[in-house]
């Protein structure tokens, strides 16, 4: 049995795109008993995921935010915790931008190159801590695991990279993301003032990048009976530069035509996938597209930007747009309304495209890494 040590400190927080991927991971890697995993999350060593985020996380960090050179201490205490454990660890995977120094072989997973991308997103301190424990860890590490192809070209021609040193591991859906009975969804539902079939989804953390400014101006320009009708749902937790949102999104919400969730747990985000009648995904920039991917397995259409990795992910199952063009983003939503036809092909094509991306796959291929990396 072979000791791999997963840095899974990100999981103190409510759960989003990275915090699914390392549960998701963990729970399929299972299937591969040669490789012991050992979870640092960011104090201890445990070797079972957390069931939940750490309780007042989210304070914590408000709170972290306000004190010159917090995140600082902080790292140099979990780095001394880490290290307690370093001589029993045969191989290090780093599942985010945030590897600890370590001196044998080590993995790690580059979602995406947002940083690069959108610094602005970012507080200045934060930044340049991202870059430099990015760059160290992409130096040192023996391969680089990424979501798509689309990154793996970004990550070679970023860092200049070998092309062998990055391998692709796509990313795959919970079984919680399936089609469900308009009976099955209609408690959950109800409580939040929603009926099956009756609402458009948008679903990411609420800043600049996902382009929800987009989804707002598309709705807008919808007939009124059809806004009326169809409520644009909006659900995640706020994020950096979110303020940019503000205004046109209390004109949207003081109109009533628009709601605003916040974060949804596990099952909730799983009911609110599979009860709407379409997700609406504008994102600018995404190393892969989960929601895109988990709206598929749940039998929901999808109108999704055509930038980055979206396409990859979507293939020709859904509505692919140009994620500037509100005017062709209406004529989409209005499209897949009115026409139960086409709307009924989106959605057993998204069915049948989101087989094809599974966890088990995406743990076989880390798992071969894993071997690779032992050997180094």
């Amino acid at each position: 049995m072979y000791s791999v040590a997963v840095n899974a400190s990100i999981l103190r927080a409510p759960r989003t795109g990275i915090g699914q991927y390392l549960v998701e991971l963990v729970g399929a890697l299972a299937a591969h008993p040669e490789f012991e995993l050992k979870l640092f999350n960011g104090w201890n060593w445990q070797s079972e995921l957390p069931a939940a985020a750490m309780p007042g996380y989210s304070r914590l960090s408000s709170a972290l935010k306000r004190i010159p050179g917090a995140y600082a201490l902080r790292r140099v205490a979990e780095q001394r915790r880490f290290d307690r454990n370093a001589s029993s660890i045969g191989l290090y995977h780093e599942p985010s931008l945030w590897p600890f120094e370590f001196d044998g072989p080590m993995v790690m997973t580059l979602h995406d190159l947002t940083h690069v991308h959108y610094p602005q997103t970012q507080p200045a301190d934060r930044l340049a801590a991202i870059h430099r424990y990015s760059e160290r860890g992409v130096a040192q590490a023996h391969r680089i695991l990424v979501d798509s192809h689309f990154i793996a070209e970004e990550v070679r021609q970023h860092y200049g990279l070998a092309a062998e040193r990055i391998v692709v591991a796509p990313l795959g859906h919970s079984a919680r993301f399936r089609p469900r009975e308009a009976g099955d969804l209609a408690v959950g539902l109800t409580r939040l003032g929603l009926q099956p079939g009756g609402y458009l989804l948008c679903v990411g953390t609420l800043e600049p990048r996902k382009n929800l400014q987009l989804a707002l101006r598309a709705h807008e320009r919808l007939p009124g009976t059809l806004r009326r009708q169809y409520p644009l749902v909006l659900a995640g937790m706020p994020g950096w530069r979110a303020e940019q949102l503000e205004k046109p999104l209390q004109r949207a919400l003081a109109g009533g035509q628009v709601r605003l969730l916040g974060y949804q747990d596990d099952l909730g985000l799983a009911e609110l996938f599979a009860g709407a009648r379409l997700l609406l995904f504008p994102s600018l920039y995404e190393g892969f597209g989960l929601p895109v991917l988990e709206a598929m397995a749940s039998g929901t259409p999808v109108i999704a930007s055509n930038r980055a990795s979206i396409p990859e992910v979507l293939g020709e199952a859904g509505v692919l747009i140009d994620p500037m063009d509100d005017v062709a983003c209406a004529a989409a939503i209005e499209m897949l309304i009115e026409d139960q036809d086409k709307w009924g092909a989106l959605r057993t094509a998204g069915l049948l495209r989101a087989k094809t991306f599974t966890w088990q796959q995406c743990a076989h291929i880390t798992a071969g890494v894993y071997r690779e990396a032992a050997k180094s």
